[in-house]
């Protein structure tokens, strides 16, 4: 394995434990044992978990952004394209009902931490809201744009939270049914 591929390796598995254990719980030795490296290895690699972080923040933005590509490159109308935005709680429902949502617990550790690392992660944030206004704005909705952008990421942040706290996946489909509909008379 390389260097490059060593390196890749510790921020996946640093992205998933500080997901699943939360970054505070989450030690070097943690990663360096899912990893199978030694901490000298590992060292060599990061210095700080500041540094792996700032790396996993960097890591989570790129998928997002492909993933973003993605679905407008996929085409269809900007209602199909907020829809995929709505039905990633169905996809991830099993994760979500066990860890919340990647980017909202994330945001909220760092933010109880008073982190240095919190703007950073919040971009993640500001990535879906810019994105969501775009599609509204293509929906022709370009008056209420940002705040409809606000308004479903703050609806797809409550229902990941009480998914986490209720563990009820038939809550979740009646919300991601709720928003579908709330989308369509958005386009009226």
């Amino acid at each position: 394995m390389t260097a490059a591929d060593t390196r890749r390796e510790i921020v996946d598995v640093a992205d998933r434990l500080f997901y699943e254990r939360g970054f505070e719980a989450t030690s070097f030795a943690h990663i360096a044992a899912a990893v199978g490296v030694s901490r000298g290895n590992f060292y060599y690699h990061f210095k700080s978990k500041d540094d792996i972080l700032a790396a996993v923040i960097e890591l989570r933005l790129a998928r997002t952004h492909a993933m973003l590509a993605a679905w407008a490159a996929d085409g269809g109308k900007p209602q199909d394209r907020i829809r995929s935005f709505i039905h990633i709680l169905l996809a991830n429902r099993a994760k979500i009902m066990l860890h919340g949502c990647p980017v909202g617990t994330l945001c909220n550790e760092l933010s109880k931490l008073d982190h240095a690392a919190k703007d950073d992660a919040a971009r993640l944030f500001l990535l879906f809201r810019d994105w969501l206004a775009g599609q509204f704005r293509d929906l022709g909705r370009g008056a209420d744009a940002d705040a409809l952008a606000l308004h479903l990421l703050a609806r797809s942040q409550g229902v990941a939270t009480l998914a986490t706290a209720l563990r009820d996946e038939d809550f979740i489909h009646r919300e991601v049914a709720d928003m579908d509909a709330w989308l369509t008379a958005q386009c009226a």
